[in-house]
């Protein structure tokens, strides 16, 4: 027994598709190629997405590394002499 319910109709859209195959020449592949190919490729459309943000990990990286090394020190000095009085 079949899961699926009976088509009515008679109409099988797989079968359909199957029958018809690949087009010859599809007439609208033209006006299609450009969306997928040179500025409007996938990689070229999200590069613009975030304008900025990698200028903005390069400075927050490079502050992180400034605080770690200079001032990281000089906190650290002040709360062990906080602790002893």
């Amino acid at each position: 027994m079949s899961t699926r319910k009976a088509n009515l109709t008679g109409f099988s859209p797989r079968k359909l598709a199957a029958a018809a195959g690949q087009p010859a020449k599809d007439p609208w592949a033209r006006n299609e190629a450009w969306r997928y190919s040179g500025p409007f490729t996938r990689g070229n459309r999200f590069r613009g997405a975030f304008p900025g943000f990698g200028i903005a990990v390069v400075a927050f990286a490079g502050y992180m590394v400034y605080e770690q090394v200079f001032l990281s020190s000089a906190h650290d000095t002040h709360g062990a002499a906080a602790e002893h009085h």
